[in-house]
């Protein structure tokens, strides 16, 4: 990845802050691996707490920061309400009549918060509190960094929304509007190494609206557009000093020019785009964030089940399930991470795949084994989400025999049952991208028969 030792020296020397070892500064914080991370979090509570701090709501903020930080890289839902609780706690210590720009940050980083717990855990709850916190931020701050922020939160919000919906046209529009923020966040901390950091950020919200957008749609140009976005972030960003935020602007990338590729049939441009993925991989690892190694296993799994369509390869299709399981020993047993649910379900999903392309019912018996194993060792009660998962995974399986075996035999009617009860528990969850695409699945399956 990168060589800690003389960098880390350098940045955080023995003269530094006594508190931590960023002195509150957030764009340090990549720099560090997850054990430092978790000290920085807790010394950054100390500081806030101190008798002597010269302000204390502005360290609590501060705080507040470095535990969202935390809860990105892992999932910890601990360690987002801890950010949760502090963001909330400096905003009362602001006051909005007394300070209402710092109390707009304040209600950012609320906003950032719920927006980080909607992404993990998939409750669409959370984008609505979040578009709140950004709405009265809005109003607060007038204008500055806080009105910036508060803008491009809503935007990010609205682009969730279109990822799953919506028109080429709508999605041009939406992209279109991150200009004015962006610039208003450039204009206001230009020179700011943590402001650049966030404006990266944006604009890759940006291009993975344009990617998701375009794959969905299949249209070529809203993944250029994508990819032109994310070959800026990546000329402008240090994969020494800025790792995470190289990393996953590389891994998005990645699995945007996999994904051209495969509309254009170019085969070349896909092992290109795999060896993109191996290199964004080689700059983070597991115990620096879980959560993104993870991701982006999920991501170059995903090229490599591209590369054994388009050259009928087996090999590629057995790298693609290594890498789910090597998301899936990172993700342990975080039954509540919708990164989990995505990895179990994709699991299965080339599993049958190549089971059907061999024509290899043993393969689907294999498959269906662990799978039937995994749900007895489950408990639909505590995880009702991972039961739904799994539901889904049987459905997968059941239609996959018909199309190896030739003749069903009961599997298109389990197959329904499975995807109408998955349904039923994503709907009730408030899991809307799981359940469109259970949706999806029974329109076709119903069109089929």
């Amino acid at each position: 990845m990168f060589e800690f030792g003389r960098e880390l020296k350098r940045l955080f020397r023995s003269d530094g802050p006594v508190d931590g070892m960023t002195g509150g500064d957030g764009s340090l914080l990549e720099l560090l691996d997850l054990t430092m991370l978790r000290a920085e979090a807790r010394s950054a509570v100390v500081a806030a707490g101190r008798i002597s701090a010269k302000d204390p709501a502005l360290r609590t903020l501060e705080a507040a920061g470095v535990w969202r930080e935390l809860a990105r890289r892992t999932g910890d839902p601990a360690a987002l309400r801890k950010a949760a609780s502090l963001a909330e706690k400096a905003a009362e210590s602001f006051g909005q009549m007394e300070r209402p720009r710092h109390w707009a940050l304040a209600r950012c980083e609320q906003g950032r918060c719920a927006l980080i717990g909607a992404e993990l855990f998939g409750d669409d709850g959370l984008n609505a509190a979040a578009d709140f916190a950004f709405t009265e931020a809005r109003i607060a701050a007038g204008g500055g960094m806080g009105a910036a922020l508060a803008d491009l939160g809503r935007l990010v919000i609205e682009a969730r929304g279109l990822m799953g919906a919506g028109d080429a046209e709508a999605v041009l529009g939406l992209a279109y509007r991150f200009e004015g923020p962006l610039s208003a966040l450039r204009a206001h901390g230009r020179r700011h190494a943590e402001t650049r950091l966030a404006l990266a950020e944006a604009r890759r919200c940006r291009a993975d609206l344009l990617a998701a957008a375009g794959l969905r749609l299949k249209e070529p140009s809203l993944l250029r557009q994508a990819l032109a976005g994310l070959n800026y972030d990546l000329d402008t960003l240090d994969p020494a000093y800025e790792p995470l935020s190289w990393a996953r602007a590389a891994m998005l990338r990645g699995g945007a020019r996999a994904g051209l590729a495969e509309m254009e049939g170019d085969i070349t441009e896909i092992a290109a785009a795999i060896a993109d993925l191996a290199e964004a991989l080689d700059h983070i690892s597991s115990d620096h964030s879980p959560l993104d190694w993870a991701h982006g296993q999920q991501t170059l799994a995903t090229a490599l089940e591209i590369l054994g369509e388009a050259a009928d390869s087996d090999r590629a299709f057995d790298q693609a399930v290594g890498c789910y399981d090597r998301a899936l020993m990172v993700l342990g047993d975080q039954s509540s991470l919708l990164e989990r649910a995505n990895a179990v379900y994709h699991r299965a999903v080339c599993l049958a795949r190549r089971a059907e392309i061999a024509c290899d019912v043993q393969g689907l018996d294999e498959a269906e084994a662990a799978l039937r194993h995994e749900l007895a060792s489950s408990n639909a009660v505590r995880d009702p989400v991972g039961w739904a998962v799994r539901q889904l995974n049987f459905a997968r399986l059941y239609q996959a025999r018909v199309g190896v075996t030739g003749r069903d035999r009961g599997e298109r009617a389990a197959s329904a049952l499975a995807l109408t009860a998955a349904l039923d528990v994503f709907g009730e969850h408030g899991l809307r991208s799981l359940a469109d695409t259970t949706q999806r699945r029974l329109e076709q399956l119903q069109t089929q028969h």
